[in-house]
């Protein structure tokens, strides 16, 4: 199926080499060992090697790390001809954002005598930015070359380290779990670029636009790794001590809570009462997403539960009844959803986030103000401030990612990526060496189905 367009024999390996070349010279130039990870800097004051950062942080780097390669690359594979691609190019995207992230993210948060410092912190952070990259590439899921993905990468990085610049360095933001800097952005970014990429043709390919029973089973793979991992990731940069602590614990009753609701919500939709594999896959996450910016405050477990059980209903909804309208509407194809998983959640988060920074008081957080609010202070800004910040913030984190979202979606669509064509779409052989030809790889499909379903006297004449 593989046509001049699409063929990748020249524009992938180019891109990849020339992306790559770059960022070995930019990290020889620009980057350093931070004083945790450089030998000489880490063994010149006397402290125990069990102090070091590493031991603190790597257990939560290593929950996110499975998060951005098995998680979300496992959650994409529901489409029924699409699993290769939706796990490979997850991961290659992943492996150049991380490089780009620790760059941008490095450069706009301080450089030190001119070098960017790494361990194992910026690691988590690279891959926070790589998450919000990964949720945009939900939106765009089967519609796009490994080329075009690579270059929204590259551009996307940069816009978010902007973004977070000025949240958390200017405005003085909180956001640990990311509702707003990862969720909320990628979402929104995504959403945008889908919409300057829409196919009013799309139908042509609508056939393979769906699932068949075992690529929602490997799909299921990725919602169970993330909903497990989920309390390290909205923990992994909060300090050290309660904060760490009370953010997965946040964490945790949110999802338990969004689970049972989006069970509920899945049954009570459906004109025949059954589950709907889509919900589940997707809207039992809302609830680490809403739990996201407020996950450090005292949000209390009662608190954490009613935004995980709302997150759950709403995400539901979302998908239900608001997916088709943004389609026929706004002409907005958003193939996972992303809109309900991480956008209306992520908003929902922020808004949470900014009413319980509001309600901060030296009576609740005691001497643990300063941690969660540094800015809250004697001499800083009032709670009230703080929340309205909070709030400044989401329309600056929607802003940002709708137009940039916008004009990177116009470099996306320039006719030089080997996009796929309308017919093409959701298709792993446009990009794929598939085992067998592209019509034995349809007939093992089509027996796969007819086994999957027959009767057991029937499966055996099929044998």
């Amino acid at each position: 199926m593989t046509d001049t367009n699409t063929n990748m024999r020249l524009k992938l390996p180019i891109t990849c080499f020339i992306l790559e070349i770059i960022l070995i010279i930019l990290f020889g130039v620009l980057v350093e060992y931070d004083k945790e990870t450089d030998a000489k800097k880490w063994h010149h004051s006397n402290h125990s090697e069990y102090d070091n950062d590493f031991y603190y942080r790597y257990p939560s780097f290593q929950d996110v790390h499975v998060m951005i390669f098995i998680g979300f690359g496992f959650l994409m594979t529901f489409l029924q001809r699409y699993g290769f691609s939706s796990v490979g190019f997850n991961f290659l995207i992943a492996a150049l954002a991380l490089q780009w992230a620790t760059l941008m993210q490095g450069f706009f948060h301080g450089m030190q005598g001119g070098k960017i410092h790494v361990g194992v912190e910026s690691m988590i952070n690279a891959d926070f930015c790589t998450g919000s990259v990964l949720i945009s590439f939900g939106a765009v899921l089967g519609k796009t070359s490994p080329v075009q993905l690579l270059v929204m990468a590259v551009f996307e990085v940069t816009l978010f380290a902007v973004n977070e610049f000025i949240l958390l360095s200017l405005l003085g933001t909180r956001d640990a779990g990311g509702s707003m800097t990862i969720h909320t952005f990628g979402a929104y970014f995504g959403l945008m670029v889908a919409r300057v990429l829409y196919r009013p043709e799309l139908d042509k390919s609508k056939h393979k636009n769906s699932s068949v029973y075992h690529s929602d089973m490997f799909a299921m793979i990725g919602t169970l790794y993330l909903w497990m991992f989920w309390p390290s990731f909205n923990s992994a940069i909060t300090a050290h001590g309660d904060d760490q602590h009370r953010t997965a614990l946040n964490t945790y009753y949110s999802l338990a809570a969004c689970t049972l609701s989006t069970y509920a919500m899945s049954a009570l939709t459906a004109d025949d009462g059954k589950l709907d594999m889509v919900h589940i896959q997707n809207a039992a996450l809302a609830g680490g997403v809403a739990a996201g910016t407020a996950g450090e405050m005292m949000l209390t477990p009662f608190g954490s539960m009613i935004v995980g059980f709302l997150a759950g209903i709403i995400s539901v909804l979302g998908y239900k009844y608001l997916s088709p309208i943004l389609e026929s509407k706004l002409k907005i194809q958003d193939t996972c959803g992303v809109h309900n998983l991480h956008g209306m959640p992520g908003v929902m988060g922020a808004i949470v986030g900014a009413v319980t920074a509001s309600l901060a008081t030296k009576e609740i957080y005691g001497d643990g103000l300063k941690d969660v609010f540094p800015m809250v202070a004697p001499d800083g800004r009032s709670a009230s401030s703080q929340g309205g910040i909070q709030a400044i913030s989401l329309a600056v984190t929607l802003g940002m990612a709708l137009v940039g979202g916008l004009l990177v979606g116009f470099i996306m669509k320039l006719p030089i990526y080997g996009a796929p064509s309308d017919a093409s779409c959701f298709e792993d052989s446009i990009y794929w060496e598939v085992p067998g030809d592209e019509e034995g790889h349809e007939g093992q499909l089509s027996t796969v189905k007819t086994e999957e379903f027959a009767k057991p006297e029937e499966t055996e004449k099929l044998n």
